[in-house]
């Protein structure tokens, strides 16, 4: 009996992993040397995502704990799933860029916030800008107006200080500013 009760802790940080993951992706690494493999797990690795391996039949039990049943029908063959709780882009963004350099590696599906996406959604979630891009966008156009408005008083009071020098060198006064 502890063989299963070992299984079950097992399905259950799968499952726990699942329902915490911002993002996930499944992929088959059937074809994958044990060199590329660990490349993979160590880009993986120095990302903050966690790639892992685990039997078909602990996925199914705990897909369905963390209700995602959409998540079954492409767990056949051999299946890695990559777990990341702070980016679902980067995830994306990791597999699909060493799908690219690596054929062998197929996207089977990933998983969103608790949403299952086809391998055409984690290709489209990879084209997107990774979470610091985006927060670095969002703080320059909300930084823009406020450097814009500056600039204007910044001019405002050149013009002053110009206009008053010209006013000064016109009555003869030493200038000061």
């Amino acid at each position: 009996m502890p063989n299963i009760e070992a299984k079950q802790v097992i399905v259950q940080e799968i499952a726990e992993k699942m329902k915490n993951a911002q993002g996930a992706v499944v992929v088959d690494y059937r074809g994958l040397n044990v060199e590329e493999v660990t490349e993979l797990r160590k880009s993986a690795r120095e990302q903050g995502i966690e790639y892992k391996v685990y039997k078909n039949s602990m996925m199914r039990f705990a897909c369905k704990e963390a209700g995602l049943e959409g998540l079954l029908d492409v767990l056949v063959g051999p299946t890695g799933i990559a777990f990341c709780d702070s980016d679902a882009v980067a995830t994306a963004k990791l597999f699909d860029e060493f799908a690219k350099s690596h054929k062998k590696l197929e996207i089977k599906a990933g998983v969103v916030e608790g949403r299952v996406i086809d391998p055409a959604g984690v290709k489209d979630l990879a084209q997107l800008p990774s979470r610091e891009e985006l927060v670095a966008k969002a703080l320059g156009g909300l930084n823009a107006p406020i450097a814009g408005f500056a600039n204007v008083l910044n001019a405002n009071l050149k013009g002053l200080v110009v206009a008053l020098n010209a006013i000064a060198e016109k009555q003869g006064a030493p200038a000061e500013a």
